[in-house]
């Protein structure tokens, strides 16, 4: 794939075909990117003469599944050429960027279970991950865009919280909430009832903040982290404070496993 930072390449089968293992395929993604119209005849289509003249008929598609990784070829080829690297200073909402990172894949119980999310471990040094210059990353999705990959279901923040002091007992959204909401009704594919928003996903810093803290105190057992890389469009950025990384919130096209150097 030509991955920038040395990202993974393509891993070949016994027959010499390139193989990728794709985590994550965001399909309502692909479908924005639309190829230019050719001017040329169908190619397959079939001539069926009937007693009142010739009638052009489509022949039957091709396997949907090998039309979408070949669309996905040829959408990553024009993303490459326009994505930066993901822990590049000065990105801003909507660039493109490419990553390769050890992630995490979690979900939220309750209303939320249908978000995903892609984290990395907190502090992380190892030797097999990529110069981040202190940058973490974000990534936020639907579960219905996973393939084949069964996320770890964590308990999470406390969204809401009760101030009976002043309100009877009634129940408020805490930041890390309105980021989870926040984040719950931009993902893609939208929910029948939702219609698509113009506005730019509204996060609260310090609500990002602490929806990190809580992942990474969830993480607190063997790890769970698998290298991975893809491209994913960018919803907003955390700058760096005092005690905390940058990290860039984002939203995956694709993510794929990491290959493996050959010996």
């Amino acid at each position: 794939m030509g991955w920038q930072y040395g990202v993974a390449r393509d891993q070949t089968d016994r027959t010499g075909a390139q193989v990728r293992e794709i985590v994550y395929l965001s399909e309502s993604k692909l479908r924005q990117f639309v190829p230019e119209p050719r001017r040329v005849p169908r190619a397959g289509a079939l001539r069926v003469t009937t007693p009142l003249g010739g009638i052009d008929m489509d022949a039957p598609t091709a396997n949907a599944e090998q039309g979408q990784l070949r669309h996905l070829r040829d959408v990553s080829k024009h993303v490459e050429l326009i994505a930066d690297w993901y822990a590049k200073p000065d990105l801003r909402p909507g660039q493109w960027v490419q990553f390769e990172a050890p992630l995490r894949c979690v979900t939220l119980g309750g209303a939320h279970q249908d978000l995903v999310l892609f984290v990395d471990p907190a502090g992380r040094g190892r030797a097999d991950s990529m110069p981040d210059d202190g940058c973490r990353l974000l990534m936020h999705g639907s579960v219905r865009h996973l393939r084949g990959w069964a996320p770890m279901a964590v308990d999470g923040p406390a969204l809401e919280m009760e101030d009976s002091a002043f309100s009877l007992g009634t129940a408020f959204v805490t930041r890390v909430g309105q980021v989870v909401e926040a984040l719950t009704k931009h993902r893609d594919p939208l929910q029948s009832e939702q219609t698509p928003s113009r506005e730019a996903v509204r996060l609260h810093g310090q609500g990002v903040q602490e929806l990190l803290d809580v992942l990474d105190d969830e993480d607190d057992s063997i790890n769970m982290s698998a290298m991975m890389t893809g491209y994913a469009r960018v919803t907003g950025l955390l700058p760096g404070a005092r005690a905390a990384s940058r990290c860039v919130v984002a939203s995956p096209l694709v993510v794929e496993y990491v290959a493996a150097d050959s010996p």
